[in-house]
Order: structure tokens, then sequence, then C-alpha cells
């Protein structure tokens, strides 16, 4: 009778951990920025350094046909915050620029969108997002934060509302310069030489050009050069700065031990809220050009910057899981890692030095729908709850994590909206052994490019593509003549029938199937161009936040922490720590 109490005790105690643990866990949410799925030791890669990533692996899953929402960095965090297609939000461009490249632009992410930050913060979670955000940051003025990380649902914030890119390091180069060289040098020196002609002609008098309005080209035209000059040549000191929360701190962004400070925030950020639910994300800069890594790892890896930042990022990782330990709350935390689209294979330095990542067997890279670009590793680990060392190969999307977070937190997913992710834990905890998603939608910024179809009668993994883009060199894996690859007009060629490949069988997108080849060709593209029909009905007319209105820069809109005329100069996180030194 005694051991029968007992025992009954016990799985009381039992099932109370248990119900503890899978309500209201802490969630840490890791995001490296153009990683590629094949730079890390869990997914085969023998020379780069990942053990603490790795670690993850081997204590939680591994998702090998993870997918990004999207190829490129804006849409697929939008749609990460969101659990839905960035097209739904406006987050997709239908221009050529599909991603923020200023501060001082107008659009990003609507404050009608709700992300599982809101819900969270909601359910009592104290909220952090540490790193880079890329969503937008002001609508009307330079300080409305109407875009901003604490208008959506953190209660703190510490990195950059932009991006990391070559213009913010001093001698990594530019971004702009080939397209500044194919579309506004040529115009302007056809405009000059158009001026000075007309000048010439009404001086000698073959031709009556009314002087007022040759001044006022002539003004307007040197204007504008003045303008454009006057802002690429202080690029670095306008758009690459940090803040914390709402207040610039560093401006321009210094990278001396940039990950050991944002490490650090994430780790203060832990510290302070061991007794209560939190949500940390930690989105990282690395690996996304300028390459950068500190005097402990630079030089240290078999693969250059690119590798020291690899395995800079991996240390920063394992200082998480060290103070998830310290505290005790490895086994109350559900912890991801993932990348927002794959390598950018593109990445060359002035120098030759190789500043991309790998892809491992898959074709192509960022800015593509080829597996490269949107298959990315996918790692959690939660002690207890997700069985440790397990792989998962049915496709799943960064748009999961909405859904799974928002219910492991009890809050209610919105019923207003679609939310085009699904909650994983079934599949994670082995209840389910299918995917909720039998299709995908892959866009190409706001264009449709391809559809994965996963039957659920069957192991194939149909992927079928109606444009794919125009590779240059012709015989290259990428877009080097234009650093990325672009989605219309001339930069891509249609496939009708769509290119259909059998990704169980193919997933290195060799060999496109024909109705010779495949007799179920015409059934499979049939079903596909149904799902595709049905998406398309699901999507309603919203305002676009990457249109050249909201991309442009407006100076209006220019956050600075001194004035226009101190080029926008201040370096208040060096002072404080100078201050820290001196007090200690």
């Amino acid at each position: 009778m005694r051991l029968l109490l007992f025992l009954t005790v016990c799985q009381y105690a039992i099932n109370s951990i248990h119900t503890y643990s899978v309500s209201n866990p802490n969630v840490v949410l890791l995001m490296a920025d153009d990683l590629g799925i094949g730079d890390l030791g869990c997914y085969g890669n023998r020379t780069l350094r990942t053990p603490y990533i790795d670690r993850l692996a081997k204590e939680g899953v591994t998702l090998t046909q993870h997918i990004a929402a999207s190829p490129l960095c804006t849409p697929s965090r939008a749609a990460f915050l969101t659990g839905r297609y960035p097209i739904r939000s406006g987050m997709a461009a239908f221009s050529r620029v599909g991603v923020f490249l200023f501060s001082a632009s107008s659009g990003g992410l609507p404050s009608e969108e709700i992300t599982f930050s809101k819900l969270l913060k909601q359910r009592g979670y104290a909220t952090a997002l540490i790193g880079k955000w890329h969503l937008g940051m002001n609508c009307e003025s330079s300080n409305d934060f109407c875009h901003h990380p604490l208008s959506h649902g953190f209660d703190y914030f510490y990195g950059l509302t932009v991006t990391n890119l070559r213009d913010c390091k001093p001698g990594q180069g530019s971004v702009f310069l080939k397209g500044i060289q194919k579309y506004l040098v040529i115009p302007v020196q056809i405009l000059g030489v158009t001026l000075v002609s007309l000048a010439v002609v009404h001086y000698v008098g073959l031709l009556k050009v009314p002087f007022q309005a040759l001044g006022y080209c002539l003004l307007l035209t040197a204007i504008s050069l003045a303008v454009l000059i006057f802002f690429f040549y202080h690029f670095r000191h306008l758009n690459c700065f940090l803040m914390r929360d709402h207040q610039i701190i560093q401006q321009p962004l210094s990278y001396e031990n940039l990950t050991q400070r944002l490490t650090t925030e994430a780790v203060q950020f832990i510290g302070r809220n061991t007794d209560v639910p939190f949500l940390l994300v930690l989105s990282y800069l690395h690996v996304h050009t300028a390459l950068y890594a500190s005097n402990m790892f630079r030089g240290k890896s078999k693969h250059g910057l690119y590798g020291d930042a690899v395995e800079e990022m991996d240390w920063s990782v394992g200082q998480i899981l060290n103070v998830l330990e310290k505290y005790n709350l490895r086994n109350k935390t559900l912890t991801y890692f993932s990348s927002d689209q794959g390598a950018h294979i593109e990445e060359i330095s002035s120098s030759g030095e190789v500043h991309g990542g790998y892809n491992g067997i898959y074709k192509g890279g960022k800015s593509t729908n080829w597996e490269g670009g949107i298959r990315v590793p996918g790692l959690l680990r939660w002690p207890g709850v997700i069985p440790a060392g397990t792989y998962m190969d049915e496709p799943t999307s960064n748009m999961d994590i909405f859904p799974t977070i928002v219910k492991l937190a009890g809050a209610q997913l919105p019923y207003d909206r679609i939310i085009d992710g699904h909650d994983l834990m079934p599949l994670l905890q082995g209840k389910v052994t299918r995917s909720k998603h039998e299709f995908l939608f892959h866009y190409c910024n706001a264009y449709l490019n391809a559809v994965r179809w996963h039957p659920g009668n069957s192991e194939s993994v149909w992927k079928a593509f109606f444009f794919t883009p125009n590779f240059n060199p012709e015989d290259s894996n990428g877009c080097y003549d234009s650093h990325v690859c672009f989605c219309h007009g001339g930069f891509i060629t249609r496939h009708d029938p769509p290119l259909l490949f059998d990704l169980s069988r193919d997933p290195e997108e060799k060999v496109p199937l024909t109705p010779k080849t495949e007799r179920r060709f015409y059934e499979i593209l049939r079903v596909i161009q149904l799902a595709v029909a049905n998406h398309t009905r699901s999507l309603q007319a919203v305002p676009d936040q990457l249109s050249w209105d909201n991309l442009l820069w407006k100076p209006w809109l220019q956050p600075c922490c001194s004035s226009l005329f101190q080029s926008c100069y201040c370096d208040f996180e060096s002072e404080d720590s100078l201050l820290e030194v001196h007090s200690g």
C-alpha cells in the first residue's frame, strides 16, 4: 500500500514538472545572417569548427528541410516574426530592390501586423531583440519609431535598425558602386553634355533657349548631384549606427568587439529575467558582409575571414548556452538556431577572397529560390520535451516558429488573418510524422517563383519553377555580374510548362523532369496550379512597404545623434565602457 502511494505521489510530481515545463517556457531564438547550411558541422562541414551549434543539434532536433520564407533578409525576417508570407504584409517588393538599404526610408513592418513578440509580451514575457532588425524605423518624422522593434512587442532593443553592409566598414568596398556606375554616371554624363551643348548653341545663336530655363536645369542638376555626393560620402555615418532602445549610442558603428558586445547584452538580459519567462531574439550580424571578427578569432579558421566570423558566432552561441546552464534554465528553455536565408555565394572581396558561405550540395544561394537560397539550418533544443539527437526531413518553415511559441506561451493565434506557419511541437515530439505543409510557396520579391508540394500519400517532394534567374556567367552557380539575382524582365527565364523536380530523388535540382521521365508530369503540375489558384485567392491588397517611395532616402527621416554639420557623430558606447573601466 505504501509503495503504491509512493509511486502515485512520484507520478503526480513527474506530471506536475512535465506540465510546468511545456507551458510558458523561456524562448531563445538565434538568427544568423546569410549563413549557408553547409557551413556547420552538424550539417556535414568538416573544416569549420562549430561545436556549440553542433551541441544544439546533438541535444535536440535537426531539421534537414527547413525553408526560409524568402531568400532575402527583409521579407524573410518579416515572415519569421509574423508567421505569414511577406506578400501578405506588403513586405515583398515589386521593384528590383527587395530590402531596406537606408535608415531614413519610410517603409517597414506595418503596425497592423501581429508579431510573436507582441503576443508573448501580452502573456507577461520579458522580450528583447539584440542585433539586426532590418524591418524599418520611422514613418513621418525622425523620431516617430513606427516600425521600430519597441513598436512591435520588444521591451528592449540593442542593435542595428537596418543591416550590416560593406559600406559600413572602411576599406570593404561598396554595394552601390556597380549600380551607381551603371545607372547614374552615364545618365549624368548625357545630361551634362546636353546642357553644355544647349548653352553653346544658345551662345552662338543657332538656337534660342530660354536662359532662365537653362539656369534652372543647371541648378537642379547641381543640387541633385550635391545631395547624392553628400549622401554616399556620408553613408556610413547616416546608416550604420548602434541603438539602445530609441537612443543612438554609436554613430557610425564600430566593429571592434561587436559580437562580444551583442553577446554581453544577451547574457545580461537573461540574467535580469531568471524569475520570469522571457523571449530573447539574438539576431547576429554574422556572416553578412562586411565581414569582421575580433582579435580572439581573426586568422584562426581554415576559411579566411568568413570562417573566423562563423567560429566567433559559434562562440557566442556557446555563451548563451552556458548562461542558461548557469541559471538552471536549460530544461525550461526552447532554443532555436537558423539563418534568414542561404549563403551569399557571389560575395567576393576586392582582393579576391571568398566572403560568402557554403550551401552544401544545394544549387544557388541568397536571392534565389533554388534550394541553396532557402534551405537553411533549423535546430531546436528543449531537454526533456524534444527528443535529443533526432533528424526530421519533413518540409518546415521559419514561419512555423510563430505559432509554435505563441501556443507554448498560452496565447491565442490571431483569428482575423491567415497564419501560414504551423505549430512544430507535434512533429518535434513525434506525435505526428508528417508536416502540415502540403504546399509551400516560394516568392522572389513579390513574384511567385516556385511551389513545393509534399503529397500526404507519398515520400516525393515536388518543386515547380515558373521562372528561374539567369546566372552570369552562364556556367556559374550565381549572378556574379549583378552581385544578386533579380526577379523579372531580362534577368529571368520563364518556363511553360514549369520546370519540375522531385527533391526526394534530386535535391541538387540538376535534372528537370519531363513527361517522358515522369508519367504523372501533367497531373502533378495541375495539382500545383490548383494550389496556386487557391493561394492567390487568399491574398489581399496591402500597401507596398518596399515601393520606391518607401525605399528612397528621406532627409527629414534621418536619425542623427548630433547634427548633420557634425556628421551625425557620437560614441556613448565607448564612453560608457571607459567609465566602467575607470570605476572598476
